[in-house]
């Protein structure tokens, strides 16, 4: 059962790291940050407890987008409008 979830993890993996390419504190660190998080866990055989490591990590992707949205609003928002 837990191989079967092999796909949905590695997925998860690289969808993470190319979201992690804009972040803010730089793709490295959170490149290190990531991969540590994923070896921490890498031996769990629970197929319960993966999903919700799983479920974790889509948590963490609707974050960072809306992080990158909201550093995007803000971006534009102080280009065209001004603060006097």
């Amino acid at each position: 059962m837990a191989n079967s979830l092999r796909g949905e993890v590695v997925r998860l993996y690289k969808n993470l790291l190319y979201l992690g390419r804009e972040y803010p504190k730089g793709a490295d660190y959170f490149r290190s940050r990531l991969k540590a998080a994923f070896l921490k866990h890498k031996d769990e055989k629970d197929p319960e407890k993966i999903k919700q490591l799983i479920a974790r990590g889509e948590f963490v992707i609707k974050e960072l987008e809306a992080l990158y949205f909201l550093r995007k609003y803000r971006a534009m928002k102080q280009r065209y409008y001004s603060d006097d």
